[in-house]
């Protein structure tokens, strides 16, 4: 499998039998998304930040929400979790997807607000590969990315939904999150090809830069 990101909390998952685009964005995150194409895209909230499906070409089936389903070889599982730690009063609900193709597990958290609970945490074991936002505002920040790092005990841990130079949000730089990693500077990939096989054998932090 290829991994790229694409942006915010936008990747492309690359497999054998179909391409995935997670949480496609508009214009107005700052970034450039262009128009890839895949099978499949996953949204995991009503947000231009994550919701902008028109910018994705090759006419894809779109997941909206928590379920189990099967496409092109994809399974995929929706799971119902909240855009805050107040079960979604401030600012409503979130979906976290586990992707499994290629045998592989991905876990892509969406804008998840707060530290899941232990039925939470039970329905996402096994995570191979993990995607979690570590810019606080809407979402968990560094140390709680962490302390879900820390949960989910993954193989490879893949930031996003953090401060670049590409947008004005105001979220958390990255190395927030890697000190709390006890990490001090991790190089920037293109993209990541990776495999059952190839997977580390202890939790590795794997940054990716933005690739159009």
């Amino acid at each position: 499998m290829e991994i790229t990101w694409l942006g915010h909390s936008c990747f492309r998952l690359r497999g054998r039998d179909a391409t995935v685009i997670t949480d496609p964005y508009d214009k107005s995150i700052g970034y450039s998304l262009g128009k890839p194409s895949a099978q499949i895209v996953t949204v995991s909230h009503d947000h231009p930040g994550h919701n902008a499906v028109s910018n994705v070409g090759g006419s894809p089936q779109v997941l909206l929400g928590p379920g189990e389903y099967e496409i092109a070889r994809v399974l995929i599982t929706g799971i119902r979790t909240f855009h805050d730690a107040e079960q979604g009063k401030k600012r409503g609900k979130n979906t976290v997807y586990l992707i499994a193709m290629d045998e592989l597990t991905i876990c892509h958290l969406g804008d998840l607000g707060h530290v899941p609970t232990a039925e939470q945490v039970e329905a996402l074991s096994n995570v191979d590969i993990l995607m979690t936002p570590v810019g606080g505002e809407s979402t968990i920040d560094a140390a709680g990315a962490a302390e879900v790092a820390n949960l989910l005990e993954p193989k490879v841990i893949i930031p996003m939904h953090y401060k670049t130079q590409a947008t004005d949000r105001n979220l958390e730089p990255l190395d927030r999150f890697l000190k709390e990693m006890g990490l001090k500077e991790v190089e920037p990939q293109p993209r990541l090809s990776i495999t059952k096989a190839t997977l580390p054998h202890e939790t590795q932090v794997v940054v990716l830069s933005y690739q159009r």
